[in-house]
């Protein structure tokens, strides 16, 4: 009886804001997820090698300069034209870098890509604004998939922080973090009432006076609390030879509802190939007891062979069985709430 008296209260409210949250229509809801092109950097952030970027949250990629933050969101957004082919992003660069070459050259379908380049953050928020109102009142059934994607946050100006540089004054505007943090309390829940994803590149800088050393987002605290994700991205170089031909990127949660904060997972990304998907699978699964290894090769069923024979013909020998196991592994791994080995033996 109590049950029906809720329910007809909300009904009677009207109010599209409001539902019984047995009903799982509340903007807070897990969504599911967006794959990220990469089976370990899906585990890291989502608990499952099936997972990834969540799909109607704001997700953070902070990192120093030069750690290959562009590049990595190139390889999201070509995985996610890919998974939807009637899906587009719209693509906020407020760094001038990213042309239609190189998203082309990492196979991004650039016809379904709108590129917005605003320099301040007031400007980014109108137009944001702007299209989230445009999406929500286009019928359910004909919304396309989309993706947001800002890189980077960082270089967002503000519009006195402009008219004081026209005016010849070197003055900081206080403003600022304000102004990001108002910008993410609107953005943040309007995204997830609409089930879009935002993906958020932003500059990391050391803590001066911190006892221990620290790294902190720029921009104050804004995009800390309305992301539900926030991965620290730091790089190192790959070398064929001479030639530097790729990146291997460390992924370290610093914060997530998904999946265990402070876990690690390297990526590679190849600046001819992208993301590599199964990089990282291999040593997963052998700290995991699901691969054995001897001397410098992998057991695998009855064969014994060396990992680049393995990651040359990927698909062969990580069949469908064998992924399950790993997602399984993952979950156990990398899963908010799930002890880890160390954990139970305790």
């Amino acid at each position: 009886m109590s049950n029906d008296f809720f329910r007809n209260l909300v009904e009677d409210m009207k109010d599209e804001d409001t539902s019984i949250m047995a009903d799982g229509q509340g903007a807070s809801e897990y969504g599911g997820t967006i794959d990220t092109g990469s089976y370990m950097l899906n585990a890291v952030l989502s608990g499952s090698i099936y997972g990834g970027v969540p799909n109607n949250k704001v997700t953070a990629f902070a990192g120093e300069s030069a750690t290959g933050k562009t590049f990595f969101v190139l390889g999201v957004a070509k995985q996610f034209l890919e998974d939807n082919p009637t899906g587009g992003i719209v693509y906020y660069d407020t760094e001038a870098a990213v042309t239609k070459q190189m998203m082309e050259e990492r196979g991004v379908d650039t016809s379904r890509v709108i590129i917005s380049e605003p320099d301040t953050i007031q400007k980014f928020r109108t137009h944001a604004l702007k299209t989230i109102d445009a999406y929500s009142q286009t019928p359910e059934e004909k919304r396309p998939p989309m993706l947001f994607i800002l890189d980077s946050l960082g270089l967002l100006s503000t519009e006195k922080e402009l008219a004081d540089s026209t005016e010849g004054k070197d003055v900081r505007d206080m403003t600022k973090s304000q102004l990001v943090k108002g910008t993410f309390r609107v953005l943040t829940l309007k995204l997830a009432k609409i089930d879009v994803p935002m993906i958020v590149t932003n500059h990391v800088y050391e803590v001066i006076g911190s006892y221990m050393p620290q790294k902190e987002m720029g921009g104050g605290s804004g995009l800390k609390y309305a992301a539900s994700t926030i991965a620290y991205l730091s790089k190192k170089k790959v070398r064929e030879g001479t030639d530097i031909t790729g990146i291997i990127i460390k992924a370290k949660m610093f914060k997530s509802r998904l999946a265990k904060e402070n876990a690690e997972a390297e990526v590679l990304l190849s600046y001819t190939k992208g993301l590599d998907r199964y990089y990282g699978l291999l040593e997963f699964g052998e700290k995991k007891g699901i691969f054995k290894k001897a001397g410098n090769r992998y057991e695998i069923g009855e064969s014994k062979l060396y990992g680049k024979q393995i990651l040359g013909d990927p698909t062969k020998y990580f069949t469908k069985e064998v992924l399950d196991q790993l997602d399984e592994a993952a979950k156990e791994e990398f899963s908010y709430g799930a002890l880890s080995d160390t954990e139970e033996n305790n």
